[in-house]
């Protein structure tokens, strides 16, 4: 009857919410300190250790919290350790390295001086290995942030694994080193300085990197590599709550989430050659065969980098979850031959994925090709068998059922491509009104919003076709299989198509053309292939798997990426990037089973169920509170601003503009329409400016500012800013060269912590900047106009004032009238600005997310 048909559509939404999530979100109970004696990770342990470490507060890099107080924390839980290991199986040695640098980051160069590692490794007394397993997190958090899932939770599962193995009387064969690194939230300065310096860093043959986007939940592996497929197969062997997929990893390298990891440093620079870098690096590397696995929080993404990024919203159990399986991954490749000569085992990329945390499959880039040609090819001959035993058993001709096949591979590539355009359709339209993210706090929005829409898109063209199709010969019995061989054809080509462009996450497509060839197979060989509706059993069961993985699937991805759409900028709409997520999962998960409603007594009205239904959701996000993105604790709006002093000094050494205000980068689409009760009167954006004034005439702070400038506003300030710490340019001499062709300007750069240097040379008089203290490689590839010369600067526990030089060329060797613009940044990003500005931070709604702090812009023309 037709009312079932609705009930069939309901049936696989109640299996997803009775199944997914509760899987998904599992945690095992952690174990006490009474249970210390066992050998085991101990969750109570680790959590104390992360209460603690949290309570330091935040840890900004050049704070005395980061350099100071977080060092001494470390450096006694270390001494804790040491004080109770097995000193007759074990040695133990500890390093704090202070290192200085520069490497080109995005289109900056990111140069550091004096940040920090804490670094420790503990080797089996009787091993000879030269081979060192690394493990890496870092302590340091971004400003207003404590830290406790991004990085704390890492560092202290760090803490308890170093305990653990210094504790138990279980041998490794190769030394393991664990990098507490202060430096990470500043563009991945201190893994760069390990890797490139420290004495251990040529011996280190494999990683295993820790990090967080989120907060609480399981962790997931979602890079590996690269070319090092072994790693995942001890992954495979020794995780006790596997979670991970390929997808994560190509999703991620292909720049679409909004972050980065020491893994990217780790990678990059662990396998250059050996050489002197310029004197100002002071370092030099050698070659390494480097490769790893990155591990990462994803789950609770909106308190992410927030001051909400608390002790109290992490679980115990998530803790034990990600401890089990560090451990038994860090003892594992302890132990690994392929440490010796990992250069041996380079064979391409690995294909892997969790079902549901119950269990992990892995296996090569080179199997996976073969699995994914080989499912379409049986399936795509299944098929055929099918085709000529309806003919066979019927009064159509083969040719006739070949047609009506051909004819329905047409609708369903209709039907794929309204899956996909009507969701997006939708989240255009939001977005067009200025309602993006209305789902941002309210996720079952998103079904109405983009799943029924998609659902709607793929039934529609099917169903019209049936209806206009009743009278035709063939029994409707085998017109219905041959829809779905129809979808499985289309199936086949994408995972052909996918798998030839090399992309591993093709293995999506497999595994649901594989149970539908399976059930095919069992409904030929039984016979329910010819007897009615006896054949759709076996399909709907052969589904199940394939529906679940799918759900599950994008169930994470869409729950790591709606938070990440929350501070992926303003200038691009993300819900076209989540509706999209959304129809795929949909179109995966639903394809096979959804023509089936044309089983049922008019199946229009399941789609008129679900166009009531996304009818329904669309006036609720549009119209009514539910639609409403941000919420207090959870769902923040997260406001970035500086307040901001800026003076442009002249040729002649007056000043033009000294202007103070509040200067906005916004991470959210809807930009500043959120931030009621906040005064913004004579706000203009920075677009004029920038086309007037180098890098828009303010102190953009780093890549993602510089990025995002177009979109950013200036909101002026009567009285003036006046940061705490001073920020100063000193031109030390100018000096013409012998050739009298180039000029040379030595200066000395004093002020806080975190600050940039702007240069642009004046090209339309032909000068051009020739020579510099800084590394080369950056001089000889500048970034792409209009960007100028960016040098990001950072120090940590070496406050010394920088010294540099520029040179400039001129064919004419006139250096008596403007050369060069530079523009200096002083960034006081662990400081509270003055009595306004506090005032300032607090008229913002309840449900912001408010990171600000005082800068200083200064401008000079040389």
């Amino acid at each position: 009857s037709w009312y079932f048909g609705n009930g069939f559509v309901l049936f696989w939404l109640l299996l997803f919410f009775a199944v997914v999530p509760p899987l998904m979100n599992r945690l095992p109970a952690a174990l006490s300190i009474e249970e210390a004696s066992s050998g085991e990770f101990i969750g109570e342990r680790a959590y104390n250790t992360l209460g603690n470490l949290v309570n330091i507060g935040t840890k900004v890099v050049g704070s005395n919290t980061n350099e100071v107080s977080t060092v001494v924390f470390l450096l006694n839980e270390i001494a804790d350790i040491k004080k109770d290991m097995l000193a007759d199986l074990y040695s133990l040695e500890v390093n704090v390295q202070q290192t200085s640098g520069a490497f080109r980051y995005a289109h900056l160069l990111n140069m550091y001086q004096g940040v920090q590692n804490v670094v420790v490794k503990l080797s089996s007394l009787n091993s000879t290995s030269e081979s060192y397993l690394l493990i890496n997190s870092h302590f340091d958090t971004v400003v207003t942030s404590p830290g406790a899932g991004d990085d704390g939770f890492m560092v202290a599962t760090m803490l308890e694994v170093l305990r653990v193995m210094a504790t138990t009387a279980k041998y490794f064969e190769h030394p393991v080193v664990f990098l507490f690194n202060g430096a990470e939230e500043a563009a991945l300065q201190a893994s760069h300085g390990f890797i490139t310096q420290h004495k251990w860093a040529p011996n280190c043959k494999a990683l295993i990197n820790l990090d967080a986007a989120g907060s609480g939940g399981r962790e997931f592996l979602f890079q590996s590599g690269p070319s090092h497929p072994w790693l995942v197969n001890y992954y495979k062997q020794s995780a006790k709550h596997p979670g991970a997929t390929t997808l994560g990893e190509e999703v991620f390298q292909a720049g679409l989430i909004p972050s980065d990891t020491d893994f990217a440093a780790f990678v990059e620079f662990g396998k250059i050659p050996g050489k002197q870098l310029p004197p100002l690096c002071q370092q030099s590397v050698q070659l390494l065969e480097f490769s790893g696995l990155d591990i990462a929080q994803g789950m609770n993404g909106f308190i992410y980098h927030t001051k909400y990024d608390r002790l109290d919203v992490i679980p115990r159990g998530s803790i034990q979850n990600t401890g089990d399986n560090i451990l038994g991954l860090v003892r594992a490749l302890a132990n690994a031959p392929e440490m010796y000569n990992t250069q041996a085992y380079e064979t391409g990329h690995a294909v892997f994925f969790d079902f549901l945390g119950l269990f992990f499959v892995s296996y090569s880039e080179e199997t996976g090709t073969i699995l994914n040609y080989s499912a379409a090819g049986v399936t795509l001959l299944l098929i055929f068998i099918s085709v000529w035993r309806m003919s066979a058993l019927s009064a159509v001709s083969s040719c006739g059922v070949f047609q009506r096949l051909i004819i329905l591979v047409i609708v369903q590539i209709v039907g794929l491509a309204l899956a996909v355009a009507l969701p997006l359709q939708v989240a255009h339209y939001f977005d067009s009104f200025g309602l993006s993210l209305t789902y941002f706090s309210s996720p079952l929005l998103l079904i109405g919003l983009y799943v029924c829409p998609s659902l709607i898109g793929l039934s529609l063209p099917i169903a019209i076709y049936y209806l206009v199709q009743q009278k035709i010969t063939l029994p409707f019995n085998y017109h219905l299989q041959l829809g779905l061989h129809s979808w499985a054809i289309v199936l086949s080509v994408i995972d052909v198509l996918l798998t030839a462009r090399g992309i591993r996450s093709a293995y999506i497509f497999t595994i649901p053309i594989l149970f539908y060839a399976l059930a095919m197979i069992l409904n030929m060989v039984t016979t329910f292939h010819d007897r009615g509706y006896s054949w759709a059993g076996l399909v709907m069961a052969g589904q199940v798997i394939p529906f679940l993985y799918s759900s599950s699937l994008f169930y994470l991805v869409l729950s790591v990426m709606i938070p990440m759409n929350g501070r992926s900028g303003s200038s691009t709409n993300p819900d076209l990037f989540i509706a999209a997520l959304g129809a795929v999962g949909t179109i995966l998960s639903l394809g096979f089973l959804i023509p089936l409603i044309n089983m049922f007594r008019k199946p229009i009205t399941v789609i008129l169920g679900l166009l009531l239904a996304s009818a329904l959701t669309i006036y609720l996000a549009s119209s009514t509170e539910i639609g409403f993105p941000y919420r207090a604790r959870t769902n923040t709006f997260r406001a970035t601003y500086q307040h901001v002093r800026k003076i442009y000094y002249e040729y002649d050494g007056r000043v033009s503009i000294d202007e103070s205000g509040y200067l906005f980068s916004f991470q959210d689409r809807r930009e500043a329409e959120p931030m009621i009760g906040v005064r913004l009167t004579g706000a203009r954006f920075l677009r004029e400016d920038c086309e007037k004034h180098m890098m828009c005439g303010v102190p953009l702070f780093d890549e993602r500012w510089v990025e995002n400038r177009l979109e950013g506003i200036w909101v002026h300030r009567a009285d003036n800013v006046v940061p705490p710490v001073a920020t100063n340019l000193t031109l030390l001499s100018k000096t013409v060269l012998p050739s009298n062709t180039t000029v040379r300007f030595e200066f000395e750069l004093q002020g806080p912590d975190h600050m940039s240097l702007f240069i642009q040379p004046y090209e339309d008089d032909y000068a051009t900047l020739s020579n510099w203290s800084f590394p080369l490689s950056y001089l000889e590839d500048p970034p792409e106009y209009p960007l100028p010369y960016h040098i990001y600067y950072t120090y940590g526990i070496i406050t010394t004032p920088l010294k540099f030089f520029l040179e400039i060329t001129k064919p004419n060797g006139n250096f008596k009238v403007p050369v060069l613009q530079v523009g200096v940044s002083g960034h006081c990003i662990s400081k509270l600005g003055d009595a306004l500005s506090q005032k300032y931070a607090k008229s913002f709604p309840a449900y912001t997310s408010v990171v600000e702090w005082p800068s200083t812009y200064l401008r000079y023309i040389l």
